[in-house]
């Protein structure tokens, strides 16, 4: 965009000589300084401005280049130009005054929403135990650092317990109710001994809140979510379902299973209405093994085509990879997928269990999952 001043410029020295006289094709030059206010600042504009005026006068009396007298010069057609040219320039010099104002204000607007982001989402740490974690979060849109998207991974007593979820709908109600959601959890993963448990508290904070709300949106402010919990001393993980796509076990043998519930429950915030019972599953989750964790963002991903993204036959790709290698392709396969298009905020958790040596999948030589 800062070139395009300059290619405007040389488009029309080319088609000047080639036009007949009575075509003057130098009145193109009046929008150069609309153009250079795409990219470039008032004063850059106005010098524009004044480089314009000045060529227009040049080409309308350049026998060489424009086949025109020099007495064109002060013809009055070519004085409403450069009035008009001089014109566009003021106007052009208050658009790049706007325009830079409003990029000012974008540049605060995302720092804010970083903070608040980093605040919500709090970085996990890549080890929590001898479980080894590591995040992805993908917003649909550069220009919003911040969604509806959520996850955490807590240590407790009862071994380190993990969430991932999704609010329905956008903006500042989801990251409302996310920050709910997360403040919830954060406190109920330490005080409860059952997953369910953990569930249904979260639920109750929920409908406590959306009891706040006014009108219909108690009703549209649900959450699906995953409820993991990877106990310290038996080799298994326990889950609960809350409506949200089923996790996925990526075995130290390179099999890739889909953790169906087997009694799933509802979104949270719909208890209320249909009841909050939870029940979690019990699965095999051995030294070595990974569980991965992940929003619809990811399933629900589309190719030029229209194809739906194949998360588990992708993954079974990777299933020899440590947790942060992983996801790193997760990212990059995602992108070239849609076509660098993604049209859903996207959120994966990896979570592994590290083998009782050193070596494993788990951790890499450069330090993938930190030792404690």
């Amino acid at each position: 965009m800062r070139w395009l001043p300059a290619i405007y410029v040389a488009v029309i020295l080319v088609i000047e000589p080639i036009t007949p006289v009575q075509w003057p094709v130098s009145f193109l030059l009046i929008a150069l300084p609309v153009v250079a206010a795409y990219a470039h600042g008032p004063a850059t504009v106005a010098a524009i401005t004044v480089f314009a005026v000045g060529f227009e006068a040049i080409l309308a009396g350049t026998p060489c280049c424009a086949g025109r007298s020099v007495g064109y010069v002060g013809d009055r057609h070519y004085v409403a130009t450069y009035i008009s040219t001089t014109l566009v320039g003021v106007l052009g010099a208050i658009l790049a005054a706007h325009r830079m104002r409003r990029e000012r204000t974008l540049a605060t607007v995302r720092s804010v929403a970083e903070t608040a982001q980093r605040v919500l989402l709090r970085p996990v740490p890549h080890r929590l135990g001898q479980v080894c974690v590591e995040t992805l979060y993908l917003s649909a849109a550069a220009e919003a650092r911040i969604g509806g998207d959520l996850y955490e991974a807590v240590p407790t007593a009862y071994g380190v317990r993990l969430l991932i979820g999704d609010v329905r709908g956008k903006g500042l109600v989801a990251v409302e109710t996310a920050a709910t959601m997360l403040g919830a959890f954060r406190e109920a993963a330490h005080d409860e001994p059952d997953l369910a448990a953990v569930a249904r508290r979260v639920e109750r904070s929920m409908t406590r809140r959306a009891a706040q709300l006014p009108g219909s949106e108690v009703a549209e402010r649900f959450v699906t979510a995953v409820f993991a919990e990877i106990p310290d001393k038996a080799p298994v993980v326990r889950i609960v379902n809350c409506g949200h796509p089923p996790p996925l076990l990526i075995g130290r043998d390179g099999t890739v299973t889909e953790l169906n519930s087997t009694d799933p429950s509802l979104p949270l915030n719909l208890g209320v209405l249909f009841g909050d019972e939870y029940h979690a599953d019990e699965r095999p989750f051995r030294p070595g093994d990974l569980l991965l964790l992940y929003t619809d963002g990811v399933t629900e991903t589309r190719d030029r085509t229209g194809e739906f993204y194949p998360l588990p036959e992708r993954v079974r790709q990777w299933a020899a990879l440590p947790p942060r290698e992983l996801l790193d392709h997760l990212h990059e396969d995602l992108l070239a997928y849609s076509g660098a298009r993604l049209y859903d905020d996207t959120a994966a958790l990896a979570a592994c269990r590290l083998p009782s040596d050193t070596g494993g999948r788990c951790e890499t030589a450069d330090g993938d999952c930190p030792a404690e």
